[in-house]
């Protein structure tokens, strides 16, 4: 299994942008000084004859107020938000080298490892087959893995044996002593009402890397399959 360096994840570069990239200071912007000076040149210069009222002043004061406080509001959650992506960054970063499962038909089998894969069977069967293709598409083996219930289905494979459910079936492979390390594709299909079905399947891939986007998703590098959401995974393994 092989792992990535957690220090040259791109996650902590992600992380660091906005302390690389400050805001600009917006001239247009009107502050707690400014407002205060211009209320007072408006008193200042105000028509002695019919001089601002008291509640007209302090409505001014309320507004101000007010949007002093909404702006302090915004900034804290703006805070609060850059943490919470922080933390469930750091936190899925500590992923890397881990195998996940994935909604997939590609796999990376690595020397001494193996594929695992979870098959919804959405209905009793008399055949489950499956199929290995290597990454060129060629059919290399092919199996019935016999009758099997309604549920979960759980596949491990190595590159010779097969083994479902706990069981290791007697199969002849393709191959010698089994298929070397590389990519990849596994089908499985079932004879549903007298039907050939394709069985869903959730393989197994070892996270390369972990990602932040700008809009904070998170998104896992696969091996052998490429960037997944975050969301997308199946199960933690």
């Amino acid at each position: 299994m092989s792992v990535s360096s957690v220090s040259n994840s791109p996650v902590l570069d992600e992380l660091t942008i906005k302390d690389k990239i400050k805001d600009e200071p917006k001239s247009g912007e009107l502050g707690q000084k400014a407002f205060l000076k211009l209320m007072i040149t408006q008193m200042e210069n105000q028509d002695p004859l019919s001089p601002q009222e008291n509640t007209e002043f302090i409505a001014q004061l309320a507004q101000f107020s007010s949007v002093e406080a909404l702006d302090s509001m915004n900034n804290k959650f703006d805070n609060l938000t850059e943490n919470f992506v922080a933390n469930q960054a750091l936190q899925a970063s500590s992923l890397v080298g881990r195998s996940v499962a994935v909604s997939s038909e590609i796999a990376q089998l690595d020397a001494g490892d193996i594929v695992a894969a979870s098959v919804d069977v959405p209905a009793s069967t008399n055949s489950v087959t499956v199929k290995i293709y290597a990454e060129s598409g060629e059919l290399l083996d092919q199996a019935d893995l016999g009758a099997q219930g309604a549920g979960e289905m759980v596949a491990r494979w190595n590159g010779e044996k097969l083994e479902v459910n706990g069981t290791v079936l007697e199969w002849n492979s393709s191959t010698e002593g089994g298929h070397p390390p590389g990519i990849y594709r596994m089908e499985f299909e079932a004879s549903i009402d007298g039907e050939p079905t394709q069985l869903n399947a959730a393989l197994s891939a070892n996270v390369n890397s972990v990602t932040v986007g700008k809009d904070g998703v998170l998104t896992l590098n696969l091996a052998g399959i490429g960037p997944v959401k975050m969301s997308e995974v199946k199960q933690f393994n």
